[in-house]
């Protein structure tokens, strides 16, 4: 595999917690050598997470709306493949046909054609079901077993905790860089599960 290479859907595995200092160890003495561009990244990101949904991903990023949808569990790992991409102004059509139904919520009321960035985060803010969450990411790449990984700080609404990954076509050399990360026992949290959390949505504690 390749970082930013286009392939058939990866399985993942990823945890959050506060502390993941000996795995990011381990894993910056088993990656190969990673491009210049994935060595540290930052971002600033928009989740809107839903009370009836745990299947689609919706986060907004650069004005860019992408939504995942979930597609099954392996060993243990997840795979999710895109659903959909949209642009603000979004218009009413995607709105009802892809975005809204994404969510799994009772459909709002939409008067106008399109709606700006700004007037979409307000029917998140007004929608009993819905909640836009900010989260920042400081994610710093690496390639262990042919897979892709990452350590990451992220802030959910300021909140701050670690997120370690690898995600890769292949489930036996996901399994591999586990083990040699001693990730083994640690839970597979994705990040819905893990804002949810944060957020008090999920009466359940993160790895540690």
């Amino acid at each position: 595999m390749k970082i930013g290479e286009i392939s058939k859907p990866r399985f993942e595995f990823r945890s959050f917690g506060q502390n993941f200092e000996e795995e990011h160890y381990l894993m910056t003495r088993f990656s190969t050598p990673v491009p210049e561009k994935v060595w540290e990244r930052e971002s600033e990101e928009i989740y809107i997470v839903s009370k009836t949904n745990d299947i689609n991903n919706t986060k907004i990023r650069d004005g860019k709306m992408d939504i995942k949808t979930y597609v099954q569990t392996v060993d243990g790992l997840e795979q999710w493949n895109p659903l959909m991409k949209g642009e603000f102004p979004i218009s009413k059509t995607v709105l009802l046909n892809d975005v809204f139904p994404a969510f799994q919520v009772e459909i709002p009321e939409l008067k106008k054609d399109a709606y700006t960035y700004e007037e979409f985060l307000q029917i998140i803010e007004n929608h009993k079901d819905l909640q836009a969450v900010k989260v920042f990411k400081q994610r710093f790449g690496y390639m262990v077993n042919n897979t892709i990984c990452e350590v990451g700080n992220v802030l959910i609404n300021g909140a701050k905790i670690v997120t370690i990954n690898s995600e890769s076509t292949e489930i036996d050399d996901i399994k591999k860089t586990i083990h040699d990360l001693e990730l083994d026992g640690v839970e597979n949290i994705n990040y819905l599960q893990a804002i949810k959390r944060v957020i008090g949505w999920i009466n359940k504690p993160l790895a540690n």
